[in-house]
């Protein structure tokens, strides 16, 4: 028997008591849960990874508060569209609910074709995006929504969702299917619900059509899907997968595996600032200070790109490419504010040292606001040897140098001025 709708819609959940995953949003006594059990919501917009639940959310909002549901995507709808919509829904005095599918998508002039609609309340915009709306949705819009982060599943709610896959299946087919293992598929997954459902629902499709014994393993699961990767690649499936090959390729040092994936991406309709905005992240987080003229030429790219758009734009993508391939790697700097973030969550807001602190009345500074601190300039080689850490964290190195040759210089000269302090 062959099941039309596909597995991720059948499982699809209607109400907030089925839902999956987002314990941060979705667990009993939470602001989120609370709001949804009130039915008082507000536009918003889910920022997360794919298959994790952004639509979902929507969807049970509006079973949840009685409320209208329309729904554009980003890709295929226009300004038209928008106002073709919100006119249909302001005759509506439910207050409808408009989701749109990768916000991030919609131009300038598409955005503002939803403030009116929104500040007026003619409808409850829910957003949903992968990318970070801080730079893909536009301020005023921004400001009107709660942005609420989604996170990808963690194995135990995968697990969850497969076995509700599994007795689904079972149930359609008519006979048992077992998962004998099941670690392939969590891998295949990465996290996207979506994902994990169309792969279950490609290898049981397999095993029905060759008569093979229904027993989901992870090598008949990994033999199977690679098999079908084009199914993957028709419905973008694959998107996260390959610019995490073309990001790895660069980091790597290997400019033949990156230009090869940005070839991918650029065939397949890739949004080309996409590509350009992931290199000026790899320019910080993989190159850094080993060669920092890697982060001008990228964000130059993003520019030059955003201007000329494709197909010239392609050839600007692969110059900075191959650039930050053959660059010198550093993750020194990355490491650092994760090391810093991190001391911040252990400690909390550690009182800043007196000597550090600004002394804008006489009162501050009769208690000891500025005191003893010394101005570097004035000093020989621009520097003196004083405390800028809390008490709490004196001594402590968060920046670890990487072994290349600016970063070697700048160790050296770390060294000669901090002595032992920090170990460099």
């Amino acid at each position: 028997m062959n099941v039309q709708i596909p597995l991720a819609e059948i499982l699809r959940p209607k109400n907030a008591a089925d839902y999956i995953g987002q314990a941060h949003l979705m667990a009993e006594g939470t602001a989120f849960r609370r709001m949804i059990d009130g039915g008082a919501v507000h536009s918003m917009i889910f920022w997360g990874p794919p298959g994790v639940g952004k639509t979902t959310l929507a969807l049970i909002l509006a079973n949840a508060t009685g409320r209208q549901f329309y729904t554009l995507s980003a890709i295929n709808s226009g300004v038209k569209d928008v106002r073709e919509v919100i006119e249909k829904a302001g005759k509506d005095a439910s207050q409808p609910i408009l989701f749109i599918d990768e916000i991030h998508r919609f131009s300038k002039s598409q955005q503002d074709s939803l403030l009116g609609a929104v500040e007026r309340g003619t409808v409850i915009l829910v957003g949903a995006t992968t990318e970070n709306p801080s730079f893909e949705v536009i301020s005023p819009l921004l400001s009107r929504c709660q942005v609420y982060v989604l996170k990808p599943l963690e194995e135990d709610d995968l697990l969850v969702i497969m076995q509700r896959a599994i007795d689904t299946l079972s149930g359609i087919h008519g006979f048992k299917i077992a998962i004998q293992e099941h670690e392939a598929l969590i891998r295949i997954s990465g996290g996207d619900a979506r994902k994990l459902l169309n792969a279950i629902d490609i290898i049981v499709s397999s095993l029905l059509s060759s008569g093979q014994e229904m027993v989901i393993t992870n090598e008949n699961t990994l033999s199977i899907i690679q098999q079908n990767l084009a199914l993957y690649d028709k419905s973008g499936e694959m998107h996260y997968d390959v610019i995490s090959a073309f990001i790895k390729s660069m980091r790597g040092s290997d400019p033949n595996g990156a230009v090869y994936w940005l070839a991918r991406m650029l065939t397949a309709g890739e949004d080309p600032l996409f590509i350009a905005r992931r290199m000026v992240i790899l320019a910080s987080e993989d190159i850094g200070n080993a060669n920092p003229t890697a982060l001008v030429l990228a964000n130059n790219c993003f520019d030059a790109v955003n201007k000329i758009g494709v197909p010239e734009g392609r050839i600007i993508l692969s110059q900075t490419a191959v650039y930050l391939a053959c660059s010198a790697k550093s993750n020194a700097s990355y490491m650092a504010i994760e090391s810093a973030m991190a001391a911040v969550q252990q400690l909390g807001d550690l009182p800043v040292p007196l000597h550090l602190r600004n002394a804008p009345t006489r009162l501050m500074k009769n208690m000891g606001y500025g005191k003893d601190y010394k101005y570097a300039h004035q000093y020989d080689g621009n520097f003196v040897n004083i405390e800028f850490l809390p008490e709490k964290l004196k001594g402590r190195k968060f920046f670890e140098p990487g072994h290349n040759p600016r970063e070697n210089e700048a160790r050296e000269k770390l060294r000669r001025n901090w002595g032992d302090k920090y170990g460099y």
